[in-house]
């Protein structure tokens, strides 16, 4: 019979997958909301990816209730959940590392889409951070209530780090880039811990089912009776 300290970890970690499921959708879903800085930041793309990633932690999930009520016997729901979870951490690793890769040249990456930004984007994020320009005042955008005049932005000192808004933007998107692929509490990497751990349960209690299973199956030949 399988221990029940293996079930208990079996069922934490199943539970971790539950939340993992639940907060990387809904965070998929609120980050669509309107914000010129965070949309930036993080893309469309970006969401969807976390949105179909949510989606199947979740169907995992379900797949693993419905493996782990099945009789002793029957392993292969617990199988089909090991490939679910194999999926799960290449997709894991997929959304991790492209967002890491990104954040390997922040500052470029950002003045491409400072560029495509609307006027009213780059309004707010001046006004937000008080800068004009992403490098230098050659790209401000003139209006709000912070780079009011050509004159004004011309009279700027040239300090990147605080006149223009490529440290503050790439200092917000390091921020939330870096929490969302590296914290082990609550993003994107930290969640492989959690699929691979439960991985590595189920593969105990498929191996511990089948030795049950085996000893089970000895038993009864040697007529219902037990190992001495």
């Amino acid at each position: 019979m399988v221990s029940k300290k293996l079930m208990g970890v079996w069922a934490a970690l199943d539970f971790f997958l539950l939340a993992a499921g639940v907060v990387t959708l809904a965070l998929s879903i609120v980050w669509r909301a309107p914000n010129v800085l965070m949309n930036m930041v993080i893309s469309s793309a970006d969401l969807t990816a976390g949105t179909i990633l949510g989606i199947a932690l979740l169907v995992t999930f379900v797949i693993s209730i419905a493996a782990i009520v099945q009789r002793n016997h029957v392993t292969i729901g617990l199988v089909i959940l090991n490939y679910a979870l194999l999926v799960d951490a290449i997709g894991i690793l997929v959304i991790g590392t492209f967002i890491w890769m990104y954040t390997l040249k922040e500052r470029a990456n950002f003045h491409v889409l400072w560029q495509a930004a609307s006027s009213a984007a780059r309004i707010s994020i001046q006004d937000q951070f008080r800068c004009c320009g992403y490098f230098d005042g050659t790209d401000a955008e003139i209006g709000g209530t912070f780079c009011t005049s050509q004159d004004f932005v011309n009279s700027l000192p040239t300090n990147v780090t605080t006149n223009f808004c490529v440290s503050p933007v790439t200092n917000f998107a390091d921020v939330t880039l870096n929490n969302i692929f590296t914290m082990p509490s609550r993003t994107v990497y930290g969640f492989m811990a959690i699929v691979l751990c439960l991985l590595l349960a189920s593969l105990c209690v498929i191996k511990k089912r089948q030795e049950d299973e085996r000893f089970k199956k000895i038993d009864a030949k040697r007529g219902g009776r037990g190992f001495v």
